[in-house]
């Protein structure tokens, strides 16, 4: 898939250079993604249309369960304690997102390629979808990132973004489904509507990404004073050109000891940002993660 390796990876890695999250962590989402969530709903979107018809499974039935097993996947994650903030529930929901999408996409093309529609699917599916499964469920993932930075129960805070989710998936189906009847008009302004959502989705991720960005670089000395950590080897956390030009320096193999110290980093910072209180042993456990990121980048 030409845009989910050469346009949609990078903006997602780029989104998650705030807070890197573990090589593990992004499995475990891509996987649920491309697992569990097509699985259940491969299901019960088969039964629907077998029941009620294609139409009623592509505009009713896909939206609503697709979107339901990529919001729990970032619920998922919440539960593994990887979500500590807005970016965490963005990053997540969007790899979840790519994994769905490189396996309905792969099913779709082996179908068209049956059916002789295959140039047609490439353009909708190949250039147009990859950036649709993550534009829909960062709502989602959104919401849930900051129930979590505002102290607030998850579950209530993904119904937040899960409805706007759900309805933008709904009308991206069904326009897929009238455009070829109604002309290409439909189509055009289908894809104006949800260009001008892409943009505005890229704006509020970019804000949200900035925002973080800065309280992470204005907490950083209060962390190395709290946690005893020497100025000297801190310093190159107080910059985000000196951090990310000290990260490029390195050899990839030690890339991701520097990634690790960064993120516990970060997700001290995080913690301390919170709204409401947390628990010592939240603390603690991040702490030690810190040390073991220290010890090991020291190697």
């Amino acid at each position: 898939d030409v845009c989910s390796s050469d346009l949609l990876l990078p903006s997602i890695r780029w989104l998650d250079r705030v807070e890197p999250e573990p090589r593990s962590s992004r499995f475990h989402a891509i996987a649920w993604g491309a697992v569990v969530a097509t699985l259940v709903a491969g299901v019960v979107n088969s039964l629907v249309a077998y029941v009620g018809g294609e139409a009623l499974a592509a505009v009713v039935s896909a939206p609503l369960i697709e979107e339901s097993m990529k919001g729990l996947g970032v619920l998922y994650a919440v539960r593994r304690r990887e979500v500590d903030g807005v970016m965490d529930g963005i990053v997540y929901a969007a790899w979840i997102a790519v994994g769905f999408a490189l396996v309905e996409n792969f099913e779709y093309f082996l179908r068209a390629d049956q059916q002789g529609s295959l140039v047609a699917t490439f353009v909708l599916r190949g250039l147009l979808t990859p950036f649709a499964h993550p534009l829909f469920t960062v709502w989602t993932g959104r919401a849930i990132g900051r129930a979590v930075a505002q102290g607030r129960p998850v579950l209530l805070g993904a119904l937040r973004g899960w409805p706007f989710a759900v309805l933008a998936h709904a009308v991206w189906n069904g326009s897929t489904l009238v455009a070829p009847e109604a002309g290409p008009l439909v189509f055009l302004g289908t894809m104006g509507a949800f260009t001008a959502l892409f943009v505005v989705a890229v704006g509020i991720v970019t804000g949200s990404r900035n925002k973080e960005r800065a309280r992470f670089l204005s907490l950083v000395p209060f962390l190395a004073q709290r946690y005893g950590i020497d100025p000297a080897h801190i310093a190159v956390f107080l910059d985000w050109r000196s951090l990310l030009a000290a990260r490029r320096s390195l050899p990839r193999v030690r890339r991701r000891s520097f990634d690790a110290v960064h993120a516990s980093l970060a997700r001290l910072a995080a913690l301390h940002s919170r709204s409401v209180g947390y628990l010592p042993t939240d603390e603690q456990r991040l702490v030690e993660q810190l040390h073991r990121a220290w010890e090991t980048a020291r190697v």
